[in-house]
């Protein structure tokens, strides 16, 4: 069984920056991509990056290029983001998941989810 596990989340000023983290455990888990997720209160869940887990290939959706990073430590089964110049519609629970075959941004297609952690941007 595979579990993610987001940490780092919390409340900043706009402008300020943050580290997101996602470990990942089970014994199964090789992943062919992870992602990064984000859902406001009242809005669907949106795509914000991915990252292919062997070749390190990177997308980011348009609202946070320049601005977030994602990288992965493929030893330590872990996916970190980046999240510098917070903007207050960056506020969202941010997911990371995992996809066994997929490198898209359909969240219905991932295989594996966090429980989330709450980014909060204040104005």
């Amino acid at each position: 069984q595979v579990q993610l596990v987001e940490s780092g989340g919390g409340l900043v000023q706009t402008g300020g920056s943050l580290r997101l983290s996602c470990a990942a455990s089970g014994r199964t888990f090789r992943p062919y991509a992870m992602s990064w997720f984000r859902q406001a209160p009242g809005k669907e869940r949106e795509f914000v990056t991915n990252i292919t887990w062997n070749s390190g290939s990177a997308y980011y959706a348009d609202p946070v290029k320049g601005r977030f990073t994602i990288s992965r430590d493929n030893a330590k089964k872990t996916l970190f983001l980046q999240m510098n110049s917070l903007k207050p519609e960056d506020t969202a629970v941010y997911y990371c998941a995992a996809a066994t075959s997929y490198s898209g941004t359909q969240p219905t297609m991932l295989d594996y989810w966090g429980q989330g952690t709450q980014v909060t941007v204040s104005s």
